[in-house]
């Protein structure tokens, strides 16, 4: 599954933003600016961010917006996705800047940052939907995890996010039952 840099980009933005809605036994990792900042330093945006408590609460509104396309399948995912479009008003443009080859913003640069994050994260699921790759959109198979990613991986058996070292702690857990079992 190949897309481009920012549709990936996009997708990372929005499974990040996704998984800091609260979990079964985690409380809500978006909740101050420092954590807007953490969200920042790993999901770059350019234009105007303010770091204040209503882009906090802004994003946190549009986060359950987001988190409704890994409930959904390709075919369920298109109207909310247009109504994402929609409701951001996206204008898609093509831009060059900051190091970035060309790329694609769906709202001017001082659009609040929720409103550029949810037409972002719309057009990447454009990307998604269109190439049929939808089975890649996954929530983690762990027990104890409600985390979602999407699937890079070359021939789509991912089963784990990877937010909290699913894999390997799921991979313990199995060999510990074996041995106990007697079987590993």
């Amino acid at each position: 599954m190949v897309f481009t840099p920012d549709t990936r980009q996009s997708l990372a933005a929005v499974v990040n933003l996704v998984n800091t809605l609260p979990g079964a036994a985690d409380r809500d990792r978006l909740q101050t600016v420092d954590d807007l900042d953490a969200f920042l330093v790993v999901n770059p945006y350019t234009g105007s961010i303010h770091r204040t408590a209503g882009t906090i609460s802004a994003l946190r509104d549009v986060r359950g917006r987001l988190h409704a396309l890994w409930e959904v399948d390709r075919v369920g995912a298109v109207p909310l996705v247009n109504e994402m479009l929609h409701d951001s008003g996206a204008l898609p443009q093509l831009v060059i800047h900051d190091g970035y080859d060309w790329h694609i913003h769906a709202t001017s640069d001082d659009a609040p940052l929720s409103t550029r994050i949810l037409a972002e994260g719309a057009m990447a699921f454009v990307d998604v939907i269109r190439s049929d790759e939808y089975d890649r959109i996954r929530v983690c198979s762990a027990d104890d995890c409600e985390c979602v990613y999407v699937d890079y991986s070359r021939n789509g058996s991912k089963l784990y996010c990877d937010t909290g070292n699913c894999g390997n702690r799921m991979n313990v857990n199995a060999y510990r039952a074996r041995k106990a079992r007697g079987t590993a």
